[in-house]
């Protein structure tokens, strides 16, 4: 054997064991679905989960950046905003969120986890689910961690999502639940009037295994 053959043998060696070890760590990254998981709101869908769900097949189409450009934006800043939009959570917030969540930093969780959902933040038309005045919010709790309670709020009429960044006086809240049993769907009714037009819906989940809080923001539409 040749010593170029001998080389050649040890690089496709070392390319088939690559591939092993990366196919071994896939196994492990959240958005792989076996890995310890959280979870988001899918419907209406949180900002995040809404951009991985258009787009996360596709995200390095450079048409996102005109036909989904606040998505664009957030594939841009972190990817992994996306890949785990099941994470978007703080741990010990002692139910005192606006003191650890800041106003213009809301959908970010008060720019948790290092900064990695900075980019929901970001103020602009982003993709909105229709819904009327009385709507369902459905939750997918991967892990099964249950709920203390969900509170849902919905921003003031006439605030504008498109072009103000969202405080908590922006807010009114339109449905608080008791405790939900450890499952994988949560269900949330909500009933509103004399809405119109783009809002935030501001979902607050207080996790049952530990003092762990979700803060997650779906754009709606009222028509």
């Amino acid at each position: 054997m040749t010593c170029h053959d001998r080389n050649k043998r040890i690089r496709h060696a070392s390319t088939v064991a690559l591939g092993t070890v990366t196919a071994a760590l896939l196994t492990l990254i959240p958005w792989s679905g076996t890995a310890v998981a959280h979870g988001s709101v899918v419907d209406p869908a949180s900002r995040n989960y809404g951009c991985w769900q258009r787009w996360g097949d596709d995200f390095q189409n450079p048409a996102m950046a005109q036909e989904d450009p606040m998505c664009w934006q957030a594939w841009q800043d972190n990817p992994n905003a996306m890949w785990n939009w099941n994470g978007l959570y703080r741990n010990g917030s002692a139910g005192n969120f606006e003191a650890v969540v800041p106003d213009g930093q809301l959908c970010s969780g008060g720019r948790t986890e290092g900064g990695r959902y900075n980019s929901l933040d970001t103020v602009g038309a982003w993709q909105t689910t229709d819904v009327t005045d009385n709507f369902t919010v459905k939750l997918y709790d991967q892990a099964s961690h249950g709920a203390d309670y969900f509170k849902v709020y919905v921003t003031q009429q006439g605030f504008d999502p498109a072009t103000q960044s969202l405080g908590w006086d922006d807010l009114q809240l339109v449905a608080t639940t008791g405790s939900y049993a450890p499952s994988q769907n949560y269900e949330i009714p909500v009933s509103t009037s004399g809405l119109s037009g783009r809002h935030v819906v501001y979902t607050i989940w207080q996790a049952s295994h530990m003092d762990q809080t979700y803060f997650l923001c779906s754009d709606v539409d009222f028509g």
